[in-house]
């Protein structure tokens, strides 16, 4: 379970097999001792991914900046770049999300929910 903010909004897209698909960082912030022991904030960016129902509502109610909380499972994939280096890559797929910080709409009011079921 990981609790942060949007680092950019989500980027849905299709897969060839018509499956819906979101992207996004979630940023972390946390506080550590720099090497002279003053407390130093520091944050952590994390890939969510979210599949079908969940994706399409990550698309239309998130934006960047907002806060969420989101349960899921750590993947790991690897994958060779065009020069043949290998490189490795830990994603969070979203099983559950909780939107904490809403946005206005445009018209000034709060944001009508329709449907929250993934």
């Amino acid at each position: 379970m990981l609790i942060g903010h949007l680092a950019s909004d989500p980027e849905l897209r299709e897969t060839s097999k018509g499956n819906r698909v979101v992207n996004f960082p979630v940023a972390i912030n946390r506080f550590v001792k720099n090497s002279v022991g003053e407390k130093a904030e520091a944050v952590d960016f994390h890939r969510i991914v979210a599949w079908g129902g969940l994706a399409q509502i990550c698309s239309d109610y998130l934006s960047k900046g907002q806060a969420v909380c989101v349960d899921g499972r750590l993947v790991n994939k690897s994958f060779d770049d065009k020069d043949g280096n290998k490189h490795y890559r830990t994603e969070v797929v979203a099983e559950d999300l909780s939107i904490l910080t809403w946005k206005k709409s445009e018209k000034g009011g709060e944001v009508e929910i329709k449907a929250m079921a993934a």
